[in-house]
């Protein structure tokens, strides 16, 4: 019996972890995509590149605000409750578009979705630390996770760019995630998920979120991820405008740089998961920061014939730093807080995702519609980020609050 039990616990816990991987991939998909879709609605619709933008600030800004009000309920209603809430969400409202066509019904629909996306995410964030053993385990868990997320990315663009070619409407991609979708959920519902117990009498809701915004555990790793992201952003939204028209040696290496990018970005989270699990992970994110400083700076320096190599290059330095922040930052608090602190990082996340290529498409502007200005403020982030990840490396400020919690919180 006992070996049965724990047969079927172990069955039950790579069935969750797959599913955890698989709905990061879905909503991948969609996210990563727009930037090939967005080409298409600007000729549709006749718009601008700021108002077309909205594809990507929108859904963004969703996510975002979904992650501070709404992380909370992983914790208040469960793991599961809060995926299947949030993934039947994005399931019908991804069904939905096939219904209208017009922009501003397809602008709605990508913000339902965002807030879609904010829920289930916070829930499946926190859920790692309920299948994971250890601090450690829990940072090569999520170094997989997101290079699951990676793979969404490359699959997504590539679904879109399939269908355009066939003559298929870009929104058929919304419909084949949908379709995943409800796999995913249906899966999800004949899945037991592991029980968090609640350990304190406070009351889980909304106002405890905004407590920990004066965390400095929850504020520093927030403020890691938003510059992050930021730098991140500035390759897949403003990389094909800095390196237009580009004609020197390098000219495969141009035509294919985004791809070459998300390549080098999912690949090295698969290795950072085992990076993660065998060395510190404060001097190693010091390291691929410092790395990522280099591509940028030699960018700049170099002027275009570097950036077409240096930058794709820079996703396999950024590829363990995202999953890692975020990581550390949810085992810095109890389990049972772990979806409240994963919708605070996600806001932090979604802001940079939205502010960093706004404030870098206008530095730009300011210079003459010139790219190159853009990309000194990225690398001015990126300076910022190397520099509070070597001061983290230096002055090791969670190294007893994770020893603590791997004591308190996993079971070994």
């Amino acid at each position: 019996m006992g070996n049965s039990e724990t047969m079927s616990d172990q069955h039950n816990l790579r069935t969750i972890k797959w599913l955890t991987y698989m709905m990061f991939m879905m909503f991948a998909m969609t996210t990563d995509a727009v930037g090939v879709i967005i080409p298409e609605v600007m000729k549709k619709f006749h718009l601008s590149m700021t108002a077309a933008g909205l594809f990507h600030y929108g859904p963004m800004t969703a996510i975002a605000l979904a992650g501070i009000f709404l992380g909370y309920l992983a914790d208040k209603l469960g793991r599961k409750k809060t995926i299947i809430i949030g993934l039947s969400l994005f399931a019908l409202n991804s069904y939905l578009f096939v219904v209208g066509n017009s922009f501003a019904f397809f602008l709605a629909l990508l913000m339902v979705s965002g807030v879609a996306i904010g829920v289930f995410k916070t829930a499946a964030l926190a859920l790692i630390g309920d299948i994971t053993t250890s601090t450690k385990d829990h940072t090569s868990t999520m170094n997989t996770v997101e290079g699951f997320f990676g793979v969404g990315a490359i699959i997504g663009p590539y679904i879109v760019s399939y269908l355009l070619r066939e003559n298929v409407d870009w929104k058929w991609l919304y419909v084949i995630a949908g379709s995943l979708c409800a796999i995913l959920i249906l899966m999800a519902l004949f899945v037991k998920y592991p029980v968090t117990t609640k350990k304190t009498g406070e009351p889980i809701n909304f106002k405890r979120t905004l407590g920990m915004l004066k965390n400095r555990y929850a504020l520093g790793f927030s403020l890691g991820a938003f510059l992050y992201v930021s730098v991140e952003c500035a390759i897949y939204v403003w990389m094909p405008t800095l390196i237009a028209g580009y004609e020197g040696s390098a000219i495969l290496i141009a035509t294919y740089a985004l791809p070459i990018f998300f390549i080098f970005r999912a690949g090295g989270r698969f290795i950072g998961a085992w990076i993660m699990a065998r060395f510190n992970w404060a001097a190693v994110l010091t390291l691929f920061s410092f790395a990522i400083l280099a591509c940028f700076a030699g960018s700049i320096i170099g002027g275009v014939g570097f950036a077409v190599v240096l930058l794709p290059l820079s996703g396999l330095f950024m590829s363990v730093i995202y999953p890692t922040l975020n990581s550390k930052g949810i085992s810095c608090f109890p389990k049972v807080e772990h979806g409240a602190v994963a919708g605070v990082i996600l806001f932090f996340t979604a802001a940079g995702a939205a502010l960093g290529p706004l404030a870098m498409g206008a530095v730009s502007d300011a210079f003459g519609q010139n790219a190159k200005y853009g990309f000194v403020l990225a690398t001015l982030f990126a300076g910022l980020l190397f520099t509070g990840l070597l001061l983290n490396w230096i002055f090791n400020p969670t190294k007893n609050q994770l020893q603590q919690l791997d004591q308190s919180e996993y079971e070994h």
